[in-house]
């Protein structure tokens, strides 16, 4: 995939195309990224971070992402570099390969007639920036590489469920990490439902 042009310096590129070291470096080494692994939305029915536990959930990760594997045509995101730098990792697979997803949120279904089970559908579901690189437009390149990337695979639509941000409040990641309204409008997506005050559906059609 393409640099970005309004960052020159910024290229993305699928998981796979990263290394499992690089994927790390972007998560860090301690806070809710970590922790989570990018598996939220993944947990099966009846598992808990604690029944699954640390390894496990990093297992499962690295296994998703086929990093160091170029060839395959299988990953669950997008690796951002900075000059080099691994600084930014974005989610995006069909939704329906998200369990919790279907099973725990009214977010993706509120007023809306959806087949959970469309595979033709993606979902963004999370990003994450290193720190020290964030307020760069990270967030915004990985947003519109989804698209493309999820096109090129087959997808007839991407959507993501962000929440809205205010100048001067701060949001724990814990809840941001799903992105903010701003991002995935600066994006190209556009809204299709707001099922609660601070969230919202955002897609894009192709």
């Amino acid at each position: 995939m393409s640099a970005v042009p309004t960052l020159p310096d910024l290229t993305i590129v699928p998981a796979n195309e990263a290394s499992w070291e690089d994927i790390q470096t972007v998560f860090g080494t301690r806070g809710d990224p970590q922790r989570c692994q990018c598996q939220r939305f993944k947990m099966q029915p009846g598992e808990s971070w604690a029944s699954v536990g640390a390894e496990e959930v990093g297992h499962r990760l690295h296994t998703q992402t086929e990093c160091g594997h170029p060839g395959s045509r299988t990953t669950c995101g997008l690796v951002a570099y900075l000059d080099g730098e691994p600084v930014g990792w974005c989610a995006v697979e069909p939704r329906s390969n998200y369990p919790r997803l279907a099973l725990k949120m009214r977010v993706p279904w509120e007023g809306r007639d959806e087949d959970k089970t469309d595979d033709g559908v993606w979902a963004v579901t999370c990003f994450v920036t290193r720190t020290g690189f964030r307020r760069r437009g990270i967030s915004r390149a990985l947003a519109r590489a989804a698209l493309e990337f999820a096109r090129e695979r087959g997808a007839r639509a991407v959507e993501g469920y962000p929440m809205l941000t205010h100048p001067g409040h701060d949001i724990a990641w814990g809840e941001l990490h799903v992105g903010s309204r701003s991002v995935f409008e600066a994006a190209g997506y556009e809204e299709v439902s707001h099922p609660t005050p601070r969230r919202f559906v955002m897609r894009v059609d192709f």
